[in-house]
């Protein structure tokens, strides 16, 4: 483990599968150990089982379904600390938290997501799928036939600088889950790479992701080989 944090490095770690409540915990813990320069930057990685979670922001009335009906379905409902509104992770989606010291990079919240915006643009473009904003909307949207459809959702959380939250990637994310809420407390769709015609499997997404903040961010990567799950 390092004891002083370079600015330069940023350590990659694939959590696997993870309900959300654990990797919820495993980021207050590790945001603690980069504030305190135990650790340096850290990209995580994970996939969650169903659930649905609320931002500081969120409205209630955008979770379509009461508690009891989620849960038949087989879906966890959680309150968050991550800005933004009503989300949906799970599985063939790719999450990605960030645990990021501002104070190495730019002090600037603003800058910090729309990077995060250029991150998932350029990773994107490995697999020629053009992603783009959409004015006055955070996150990452497709043009299809029916109009802007968003394929990947971003939340953040800073604490004295440091990063948690991020974002989450539709891959082959199962969309008929996200008829339980309004996404993001928006109206238009939602989609995924595999729905606009990607083939790309977690893996290779999950490394062009990495490719992709490791040049917008100018940070050298550190794989960690530990995986763990529950």
């Amino acid at each position: 483990m390092f004891e002083v944090a370079s600015a330069a490095v940023c350590e990659v770690r694939d959590l696997g599968v993870m309900r959300y409540l654990p990797a919820f915990e495993l980021q207050r813990e590790l945001v603690e150990q980069r504030k305190s320069g135990a650790i340096p930057d850290q990209l995580l990685f994970v996939e969650h089982p169903p659930v649905v979670t609320l931002g500081r922001n969120a409205h209630e009335e955008n979770v379509l379904a009461d508690p009891e009906l989620l849960d038949r379905a087989g879906i966890e409902l959680h309150h968050t600390d991550r800005g933004g509104d009503v989300t949906y992770h799970g599985p063939g989606q790719i999450v990605c938290y960030p645990i990021f010291d501002l104070r190495e990079w730019k002090r600037d919240v603003v800058a910090y997501v729309r990077s995060i915006e250029e991150v998932l643009i350029a990773a994107l473009s490995e697999f020629d799928i053009e992603g783009r904003r959409l004015p006055g909307a955070t996150g990452v949207w497709v043009s299809t036939p029916g109009g802007p459809a968003k394929l990947a959702a971003i939340g953040v959380h800073i604490s004295r600088w440091v990063t948690s939250h991020g974002f989450a990637l539709n891959v082959d994310t199962d969309l008929t889950y996200f008829r339980y809420i309004v996404p993001c407390g928006l109206t238009q769709p939602v989609t995924s790479m595999r729905a606009v015609g990607s083939q790309a499997g977690r893996k290779e997404v999950m490394d062009a992701l990495a490719r992709s903040f490791a040049r917008v961010f100018e940070r050298d990567l550190i794989e960690q080989t530990e995986r763990t799950g529950s």
